[in-house]
């Protein structure tokens, strides 16, 4: 592997670390990986809009701070889970998506991906560099974005969790799957970025971290579960919505009992 010293050369680690992409079905499901040890993307072949993987819920609860987006911009396609439950639920939002890897786009269509529109599209190209060059400000960016080895290096970096920043409106949100074993250390550099703790929650089977950060004030809205989802996405989304908004009532009890903390924690 070559030693990474600039943007170039962590693009180009992270082009050598792509692999490509198989499906396996079963009756009721179809899966993307990059082995098989682990499953990348899941769909329900009766219901490809649904959010199968209890971490994707988990990450729409920046609908509780934002329930109408504008744009949101999601790194990493994979089977296209976020994407689909995005575009049908929100039919005035227009949507960026970046994946590095042509192979994984080139299964779109069998994960029922939908066709660029005008408010939706799938870009091939470096996450990491599309934020720290657009002129865009997104409501919500969305970070699940894995290569076999883990995150990209290129998504590791204090100027990466800056360029997130940046590319937020005033009071927009990253959320961000953190599937690794030195979270802490992202959730500082997140942390240093913002300029504020965000909030970091534990699913429940301890694989994953989902983490919401926002240099803005929503962490000190009053919350509210989105108006405007269908009855079935609302039911799916209510267990992982409320388990956030326990989170985020007992970090603000903490700041109030402590007066501040290294991140609003919740495990």
């Amino acid at each position: 592997m070559l030693a990474a010293h600039g943007k170039d050369d962590l693009v180009l680690g992270h082009l050598l670390e792509m692999s490509k992409p198989f499906v396996q079905e079963t009756r009721h499901y179809k899966s993307l990986h990059f082995d098989l040890s682990e499953v990348q993307s899941r769909m329900l072949k009766n219901k490809p809009d649904t959010l199968v993987v209890d971490y994707t819920r988990t990450m729409m609860a920046f609908l509780l701070f934002n329930s109408q987006p504008r744009r949101i911009a999601m790194l990493g396609l994979g089977g296209g889970s976020l994407a689909k439950f995005c575009y049908r639920q929100f039919p005035r939002t227009r949507i960026d998506v970046v994946e590095i890897n042509p192979a994984v786009i080139a299964l779109r269509d069998a994960f029922a991906v939908p066709p660029d529109d005008e408010r939706f599209r799938v870009h091939l190209g470096d996450g990491a560099r599309f934020l720290l060059e657009t002129t865009r400000r997104y409501d919500v960016v969305l970070l699940d974005a894995y290569s076999r080895r883990g995150l990209p290096r290129a998504m590791t970096t204090q100027a990466f969790y800056d360029s997130c920043r940046d590319a937020l409106v005033h009071d927009g949100m990253l959320v961000m799957n953190l599937f690794c074993r030195n979270s802490q250390v992202h959730i500082e550099r997140i942390r240093e970025s913002f300029g504020q703790a965000p909030l970091s929650i534990q699913e429940e089977d301890g694989t994953n971290r989902i983490v919401f950060a926002t240099a803005g004030d929503a962490f000190g809205r009053e919350l509210a579960f989105p108006p405007n989802l269908t009855l079935d996405a609302a039911a799916l989304l209510k267990p992982a919505l409320s388990r956030v908004v326990f989170a985020m009532q007992a970090s603000r009890l903490d700041l109030e009992l402590w007066g501040s903390s290294p991140s609003h924690s919740w495990t």
